[in-house]
């Protein structure tokens, strides 16, 4: 299977994604790869998972390329190491290894490690470059595209964070095949959130492909990263600094991160709480809007979801415990709850006038 690229165009900020298999035995790989890291230290952040599974390949693809390799990091994974404690221990361990403003940070792991290791690159010597190697198909599809770098505060998720474009992303979707079903779960809901706010076709594909995406189908995993990709990138492009339509991207997000924090980051993966959240979000367009086209989608998404393992419902909380939460997310602006409301498939909107009880009853119509 060959190589794909895609270009984030953003002036001189632009970079590619990379998109394939067996990403560091292509020598595709390399033209794009080795201009950026030539005369440079580079130093690997990763987690404990991630290490013993890739940090081998990925160090000799590396020193095979010529670089200084100044040394790698691995901490525990989780959504609970996401916290300026860890950022703090990156900075001692990149001090101490040598890095100085030339050097390149590497992200190797899932959304927890690139948002993490992007935030300590944005701001270790006011900012190093960096590059993201993700190997969820959460960060693949969505969180290693874009930007935004950050780490959670216990009154909230990603409250504090610099916007950084990395320098390149790297995507080896062989990794996809070493995930606990989970874990590929998980990254399915941001997957479907795309054909839902933007592409309709894409939609329909992901209906009709349920059972090779659950195979780990290559060729269709190649099709949905490529496909996400390329929508985010669409996106960022037109809005680098989420000040207007990136906020599409939020769809069930404002609901899901409330659930994320009320279960304190266990329990319950992202994808699961977006997916419930995006429960939330379209049912909260059907009590606004009405119409038979949002019904419809009601009962696709549904499907969709169940047939990829994804929950739809839930069965802890209160809905006023769950909108207290919701206003501890950086969509609340003004007062306001910023959320993104379904119009039909593949169209969505920003809806910011939507009172509490109307909200409570859509949260309470997912709730067990």
């Amino acid at each position: 299977m060959s190589i794909s690229t895609l270009t984030v165009p953003l002036g001189n900020r632009s970079y590619e994604i990379i998109i394939g298999k067996d990403v560091f035995t292509q020598s595709l790989a390399v033209p794009v790869v080795s201009p950026l890291l030539a005369n440079r230290g580079c130093f690997v952040i990763t987690d404990e998972n991630v290490q013993r599974l890739y940090l081998k390949s990925v160090k000799q693809f590396l020193i095979n390329l010529g670089v200084r390799y100044l040394g790698d990091y691995a901490f525990n994974p989780g959504e609970k190491s996401k916290n300026i404690r860890t950022v703090e221990l990156l900075y001692d361990k990149m001090i101490a290894a040598g890095l100085d403003r030339k050097s390149m940070v590497i992200a190797l792991g899932g959304g927890v490690v690139g948002d993490t290791a992007g935030f300590a690159a944005a701001t270790y010597m006011r900012g190093i470059d960096y590059i993201q190697i993700p190997t969820t198909l959460v960060a693949q599809v969505d969180s290693s595209v874009g930007g935004k770098t950050g780490v959670d505060l216990k009154q909230g998720k990603n409250l504090i964070g610099a916007f950084h474009q990395p320098s390149v992303v790297v995507v080896d979707t062989m990794v996809l095949k070493s995930l606990p079903i989970r874990e590929l779960e998980c990254g399915l809901a941001e997957v479907v959130k795309y054909g839902v706010i933007l592409d309709e076709d894409f939609f329909v594909f992901l209906e009709e492909n349920i059972s090779s995406i659950l195979k780990v189908n290559q060729t269709v995993l190649h099709t949905i990263v490529h496909k996400c990709c390329s929508l985010k990138a669409d996106v960022v492009a037109g809005d680098e600094l989420d000040q207007g339509r990136r906020a599409i991207l939020n769809y069930g997000h404002t609901f899901g991160h409330a659930l994320e924090k009320l279960m304190s980051y266990t329990g319950l993966t992202h994808g699961e709480a977006i997916a419930i959240g995006m429960g939330m979000a379209v049912d909260l367009a059907v009590m606004k809007y009405g119409g038979s086209e949002l019904l419809s989608l009601v009962k696709r998404q549904d499907n969709l979801f169940q047939s990829l393992g994804l929950p739809i419902r839930f069965n802890r909380f209160t809905p006023h415990e769950i909108l207290s939460a919701m206003y501890t997310d950086k969509k609340y602006i003004d007062g306001e709850l910023n959320l993104v409301l379904p119009e039909k498939i593949g169209k969505v909107i920003i809806d910011s006038e939507t009172g509490k009880d109307l909200i409570k009853r859509a949260i309470g119509a997912r709730l067990d």
